[in-house]
């Protein structure tokens, strides 16, 4: 994504506002050391602006993608959609660096966990704006790979349907989906 377009630092958008979550205490301790632009329907945040979530927070060098909850395997929409769709380097708040790893190069998120404390994460971050070279390594995983958001069930079942179709010689109909795909 062109730097030039990059106007703010860290950007967030949260529509479940809630002081007990950790995700909102993170912020708040985060958000002494470094400003961070809020939007969503409560807490401090304004509306998103008319140009839609994805080109307001493209706009921005960091999106902190913090989950509400933090469970194996729970990565949202937070994180694909709204941090690498948009172009912006996600600061996660969930499961461990490992479980995103399992998902996505190491290079390709800054995890709060790595930081002692959100102080040192500010200041990372602040490096980062300093330092375009270095800030533009978070982006060489897409020197190999791209975003792909599937759509909620429909992708997955056109793709099974298509696969069965260019199956030349293969039987045209299949009665158990699950023992096909294990060949």
């Amino acid at each position: 994504p062109p730097l030039a377009r990059k106007r703010g630092l860290v950007s967030w958008v949260v529509s479940n506002w809630d002081e007990r979550q950790a995700r909102v205490r993170y912020y708040h301790q985060l958000s002494q050391h470094v400003a961070v632009d809020v939007f969503g329907r409560s807490g401090p945040g304004r509306p998103v602006p008319d140009a839609g979530l994805l080109h307001t927070v493209a706009r921005y060098k960091f999106y902190l993608a913090f989950e509400n909850s933090q469970h194996l395997d729970y990565i949202t929409e937070k994180f694909w959609r709204n941090a690498l769709l948009a172009g912006t380097v996600p600061v996660v708040l969930g499961p461990d660096r490992a479980n995103y790893e399992r998902f996505v190069p190491r290079g390709a998120f800054i995890h709060v966990d790595d930081f002692p404390s959100a102080s040192s994460l500010a200041a990372y971050l602040l490096f980062l704006d300093r330092n375009p070279a270095v800030y533009r390594r978070y982006f060489n995983w897409r020197r190999s790979y791209a975003v792909h958001i599937t759509s909620f069930w429909d992708e997955p079942w056109c793709r099974a349907c298509q696969a069965v179709q260019t199956a030349r010689d293969r039987p045209k109909s299949i009665r158990n989906l699950a023992r096909w795909f294990e060949r």
